[in-house]
């Protein structure tokens, strides 16, 4: 009888896992949006905007405010020049790799280049806080750099999307 119930027990157990492995696509496709969402707005934070057919788009030009945070809060004791180029490598970077997550295309370029901002964000900028947020975008970040962009991404449709 134990037996019979172990057994039942294993096929309802693998079964449910079948049917939660088709949902997938669906939960990569949130990681990706939940995680270049969070850089997307950041970096529209740090840029001059407009607005399109009701979305908020970026222009060239990076605020005042952005540089003065980078040079005076970020990294104080470095130089101006130094500070600049991080001012316009993070706001260029998390512009650009949040939409190659999201879309989906060289997704795990994206993820990997993303991963690396939350851990110099974390080490450099905010080391004594905000492990609780970071953590949740690196496993998000780590979860697509792992398992790739899934089935509903631009990759998958040019073939880069390669199951591990």
């Amino acid at each position: 009888m134990f037996n019979n119930l172990a057994v039942t027990g294993q096929s309802i157990y693998l079964s449910f896992s079948g049917i939660t492995a088709r949902l997938e696509p669906l939960v990569l496709l949130g990681l990706r949006l939940l995680a270049a969402r969070v850089f997307w707005k950041s970096g529209l934070a740090k840029v001059e905007t407009v607005e399109v057919l009701g979305f908020r788009l970026p222009t060239p030009e990076i605020q005042n405010g952005t540089y003065f945070l980078f040079g005076n809060l970020y990294f104080p004791n470095m130089p101006e020049w130094f500070t600049d180029l991080a001012a316009i490598g993070a706001t260029i970077g998390e512009l650009s790799l949040s939409l190659l997550l999201a879309f989906g295309f060289i997704a795990r370029f994206g993820a990997l280049g993303l991963l690396v901002m939350t851990a110099v964000i974390q080490i450099f900028v905010f080391p004594a806080e905000w492990w609780a947020v970071h953590a949740w975008w690196a496993a998000a970040l780590a979860v697509v750099l792992v398992r790739g962009p899934g089935f509903i991404s631009i990759d998958q449709f040019i073939g880069l999307n390669q199951k591990n």
